[in-house]
């Protein structure tokens, strides 16, 4: 299959797809950390994602796709994930939020049989949307609620992050292996606690702060298993 993971710099999907011998490419805003530059799309994804189109990857090669065969994407959650909920008047008004509302969507309905967004719990799934972007609901059928959450923990990861995987033309993801995660309580200086995984910051996160999050592997490996 010719794949294209949208939103991706990390290239853990990616690289999990070509393992399994398709035609995976990595697109993202962000030049690649995962070391192949071949198939990474360095660009806005919106220019590729609708497929019949040429594009260079970022070792300088041409490439020609026609329709996408499956399309994986991870738009940014920064101005929908209920986790930001405090600073969402001030995205309404500065149009942050109804921008990437509108980006989810078309990544939610990019044009291929096989589709999957994956991104934290969001607006997308809730009365929200419909109070603030009523035209959007309106354009994008919304609120739509996600197929399934998975967590990290599910797949051979310590980790503990409620993934939401919206999806299209495939099975739901199965757990491959279960374990127990690994948390740790930190104590703020307002004396709140707050509990996380023992490995956030590194499990999901690279070491530069405008680095996308990452997939987690014990992730990757199953979407490509299960789904290549």
């Amino acid at each position: 299959m010719v794949i294209l993971i949208a939103c991706e710099e990390s290239q853990r999907v990616a690289i999990s797809f070509r393992e399994k011998g398709h035609e995976a490419y990595s697109c993202d805003m962000l030049s690649c950390s995962g070391g192949h530059p071949e198939f990474h799309i360095m660009g806005n994804v919106l220019s590729v994602i609708e497929g019949y189109c040429s594009f260079l990857t970022q070792d300088g090669t041409k490439h020609r796709v026609d329709k996408w065969d499956m399309i994986i994407a991870h738009p940014p959650c920064t101005d929908i994930a209920v986790s930001g909920a405090k600073h969402f008047e001030q995205k309404r008004i500065d149009g942050r939020q109804r921008d990437a509302v509108d980006f989810f969507c078309k990544m939610l309905y990019a044009n291929s049989d096989k589709v999957v967004v994956e991104n934290p719990v969001n607006i997308i799934s809730g009365e929200y949307v419909k109070k603030y972007f009523p035209d959007l609901c309106k354009q994008y059928n919304l609120p739509i609620k996600c197929s399934q959450i998975i967590q990290p923990y599910e797949f051979g990861e310590y980790s503990k992050k409620a993934t939401c995987l919206w999806i299209k033309g495939l099975p739901l993801l199965k757990p491959t292996e279960i374990v127990e995660p690994k948390l740790v309580t930190y104590t703020c200086k307002n004396g709140k606690k707050v509990t996380f995984s023992a490995d956030y910051g590194v499990g999901f996160k690279t070491a530069h702060s405008t680095r996308r999050s990452k997939t987690f592997w014990g992730i990757a490996k199953a979407m490509a298993k299960q789904w290549g």
